[in-house]
């Protein structure tokens, strides 16, 4: 570490213990923007015997306590670089050199599992469910499915995932530290839109370090330093896994590639099926090629949303579809002129109150069926003498027919009846 950025560290510990708490938002406000100090403290966490290392985890800490928002991120974006560091350490055996990381992770965690009044907090999460629309997908775009919307909505698919209450810890051992670090992790992920690329980058190059030291990869990435294996969970592998998919997707593709498939090796070794599963998840969704992000910009994970499509078919069955459908049985595959004359026909509708379709008189006798058959057919056969259409005997013949047989299955088959 060089003098010039212990003075900027130095300077940054006596600045703030003599600032009023009326210049405390505009402090936090300009803090963001020093990036010499950022790398300034990111070298201090990263030498264990420094003798700058106790007070920068102090002051982090009253960072996070303060209550003010933007003091509470600068403190969250080192947190990969400080599991890292602790998780080193405690592989080496030298737990004494990492009394203050493990103060300052322990402090954060017991902050985060408490709510203002000291109560503790029950996080919860609801499944989204495919049957309701979202920025992923439309309900419609999936196709014909064997359970449909409403079938999915009824079952009643809603459910809510909860996580605490969580204990306070007072020291971290080797059964609680996976617990306090998957929920740190958490905790930054929650906050990841807010985090700068060089915390994004330092996720990235941690997450590698942490799946492969102590494996025949190490090698391969040419890490030194540390070469005993890092024990990890399943939980804390995923929790991993949501801040690199958000990488992806926010400049830092090539060292988000390299920490994907870091996971997924040590995934295979320890067996564990939940970080597979969402490991191959994500590398199955990713584009062919880097994603282009304005580093600068806002962040946000891009995705491609369906068009919203009609919620009511074109082809929806209605009481008229079902009508013309009816009609359309009795037409016979005859050329467009035939089809065309036969518009001029009067085809008879058949009721149930009466056969010509208008009711009688309470002193008009009904007259018989066949009576009023047998004058449509006389009324066909006059319309087939008119001088206009003796050129046409054949086509008149097979109309006659047609009508004739239609006439004859109206009459004989009941369910051919309309209301």
């Amino acid at each position: 570490m060089f003098t010039s950025e212990k003075g900027v560290v130095e300077e940054w510990l006596s600045e703030f213990k003599t600032l009023p708490e009326t210049s405390l938002s505009n402090y936090a406000t300009n803090l963001k923007d020093k990036s010499s100090l950022v790398s300034s403290l990111y070298k201090v966490i990263q030498e264990p015997q420094s003798e700058l290392l106790e007070p920068v985890c102090h002051q982090l800490f009253e960072f996070y306590r303060s209550g003010e928002e933007q003091l509470l991120r600068f403190t969250l974006q080192f947190l990969p670089e400080l599991i890292w560091c602790y998780l080193a350490v405690s592989a080496s055996r030298n737990v004494h050199s990492s009394g203050c990381i493990e103060a300052l992770l322990l402090g954060v965690y017991n902050l985060e599992i408490v709510d203002k009044q000291g109560h503790s907090k029950v996080l919860s999460f609801t499944i989204p469910s495919l049957s309701k629309p979202s920025v992923y997908h439309e309900p419609s775009s999936i196709g014909s499915m064997a359970l449909t919307e409403s079938a999915l909505s009824q079952h009643g698919l809603s459910k809510v995932v909860y996580s605490g209450p969580h204990p306070q810890r007072e020291m971290l051992t080797a059964q609680n530290r996976f617990e306090v670090l998957t929920f740190l992790l958490l905790c930054y992920n929650a906050a990841l839109t807010y985090m700068p690329s060089v915390s994004l980058q330092s996720l990235c190059q941690i997450c590698s370090r942490i799946c492969v030291c102590g494996y025949p990869r190490q090698h391969v990435r040419k890490y030194k330093g540390i070469s005993s294996r890092i024990p990890v969970s399943s939980g804390f592998m995923v929790q991993m896994l949501t801040g690199i998919y958000f990488a992806f997707y926010n400049g830092e593709w090539d060292l988000a590639q390299k920490a994907l498939d870091d996971i997924i090796y040590r995934a295979q070794l320890e067996l564990y099926p939940e970080p597979l599963l969402v490991a191959n998840a994500i590398k199955a969704s990713l584009p062919h090629g880097p994603m282009k992000s304005n580093k600068e910009g806002t962040r946000c994970i891009q995705v491609e949303i369906t068009p919203t499509s009609s919620r009511i078919s074109r082809n929806a069955v209605t009481s008229m579809s079902i009508r013309g459908h009816r009609w359309k049985r009795h037409e016979q595959p005859d050329n467009n002129n035939d089809t065309t004359e036969l518009g001029i026909l009067v085809i008879p509708e058949i009721s149930v109150t009466n056969v010509a379709g208008e009711r009688t008189g309470n002193g008009e006798k009904g007259r018989t069926l066949g009576e009023i058959d047998a004058q449509h057919i006389q009324g066909v056969q006059e319309t087939a003498t008119d001088p206009r259409t003796e050129s046409k005997s054949l086509p008149e013949i097979r109309r006659q027919k047609s009508v004739r047989k239609m006439m004859e299955d109206g009459i004989n088959s009941p369910g051919r009846v309309q209301f």
